[in-house]
């Protein structure tokens, strides 16, 4: 999952990352959601795994690949 929202520089890197790697993934883009403006905004872009949070900021891919390889083999 890749929340975003508009504006969003490093989300439109992030989504780079994640289109050149291959992922399939939803993308939510919080704007105007109070709650998902509270969990999210300070930390944009965020990329859960599994329900988990792997990455915010930046993503780096040998990282994303080191970490879904984990969820598939583990």
């Amino acid at each position: 999952m890749l929340f975003t929202a508009g504006g969003c520089t490093l989300c439109a890197r992030a989504r780079d990352v994640l289109d050149a790697e291959g992922v399939v993934y939803d993308e939510v883009d919080i704007t105007g959601d109070p709650e998902l403006e509270a969990r999210y905004r300070e930390w944009l872009p965020v990329i859960e795994i599994d329900g988990v949070r792997a990455f915010v900021y930046h993503v780096q891919p040998e990282g994303l690949r080191r970490k879904l390889a984990s969820q598939t083999s583990g």
